[in-house]
């Protein structure tokens, strides 16, 4: 999954212009919207830590093993872990960041998915698209020895 395609796809949902609709969107366009925003979220993240992981240049890697990398990323471990505010402070300000957006992200995606009287205001889908694309090119400038570790830390849970 391209994160990018994604954004794109949340973007005209939220205009209106996929149901034809320019200018006034459907509750069911914005609620879309912000589904695929948390997706772009979640895939941007899965492929950050496959590429930290398994090596990010499709010449220089096995493929089977940046597939089940990639994979291998849990939505609600990961949703736990970067809620860990203790943990999470050890990483730069831009991952934290990355991390809050990924639970508010995940718990507006629950909203917009599950709860069939949630409504969404197009302003608000909006900058939540904007929020979301922010983090993402942020999280992949990042220093890449913090976003190994931050790759480590969403994918393992700790063993005391």
């Amino acid at each position: 999954m391209n994160s990018r395609d994604l954004i794109g796809i949340a973007r005209r949902l939220a205009d209106g212009s996929v149901s034809g609709h320019s200018g006034r969107p459907r509750q069911t366009d914005l609620c879309r919207a912000v589904s695929d925003a948390y997706y772009a979220l979640f895939h941007a993240l899965a492929r950050c830590c496959a590429d930290m992981l398994a090596g990010s240049a499709p010449t220089n890697r096995d493929r089977s093993a940046w597939r089940q990398t990639y994979r291998s990323l849990e939505h609600g471990l990961a949703r736990n872990q970067c809620s860990n505010r203790v943990a999470m402070s050890r990483f730069p300000v831009e991952i934290q960041r990355f991390g809050e957006t990924f639970v508010t992200m995940q718990r507006l995606r629950h909203q917009a998915d599950y709860d069939p009287e949630m409504g969404f205001a197009r302003s608000r889908v909006t900058q939540l698209i904007d929020r979301t694309e922010d983090v993402i090119a942020v999280l992949n400038t990042a220093d890449r020895g913090q976003r190994r570790a931050f790759a480590i830390y969403v994918l393992f849970r700790a063993r005391q």
